[in-house]
């Protein structure tokens, strides 16, 4: 016996601003489970994901992609199911085939921590490839480099008028990762 499952489609769901009139993230979803989509200032899709928190997904997301996150529509749902997750997932993105949709490829983006390597300036790589000699050194380097990205990033968050508190997980920054904690 299966269950015929009622998949709400994208376009039927209200735009909730991905931060609200007092700066903080939008609180209604957390704690909830479901499927969300990101969109941009102009409101055109940039992602689409699921989570058991919503909220906390998309506090990562605004610290991972600042300039994507302006809007957002959810799909909750009372019991975590992968499959049913997945299935609204799926008939999202398929609602909205575009070969320009950035989750496709740039996934990896939205959902890992921020390896602030990729980001060192041309003196920051220098001093991490040929004065940092030893991996004290190395680690030394990449937790200053991973400290001016979290301030770029913060001074970015401040100007968009966040206020919700944003803490990065401190043992990650001398691997080089900038992570929520």
């Amino acid at each position: 016996m299966t269950t015929e499952i009622n998949l709400p489609t994208l376009a039927s769901l209200e735009y909730h601003p991905y931060i609200d009139h007092d700066g903080e993230i939008i609180v209604t979803f957390q704690e909830k489970i479901g499927v969300y989509a990101i969109f941009n200032q102009d409101k055109i899709l940039q992602f689409i994901g699921y989570s058991r928190d919503i909220y906390l997904s998309l506090k990562q997301h605004l610290v991972r992609q600042p300039q994507n996150c302006y809007w957002v529509k959810v799909q909750t749902i009372e019991r975590p199911n992968r499959t049913i997750l997945e299935a609204i997932e799926s008939a999202w993105i398929t609602e909205n085939a575009n070969p320009d949709l950035p989750n496709i490829e740039n996934k990896h983006k939205w959902n890992n921590p921020i390896n602030v390597k990729a980001l060192m300036t041309p003196e920051e790589e220098n001093n991490y490839q040929n004065i940092a000699i030893d991996e004290l050194g190395k680690s030394n380097v990449l937790k200053n480099v991973a400290r001016r990205v979290e301030e770029e990033i913060l001074g970015v968050l401040k100007d968009r008028g966040v206020n919700t508190q944003i803490r990065f997980n401190p043992k990650l920054k001398e691997t080089g990762l900038l992570d929520l904690k």
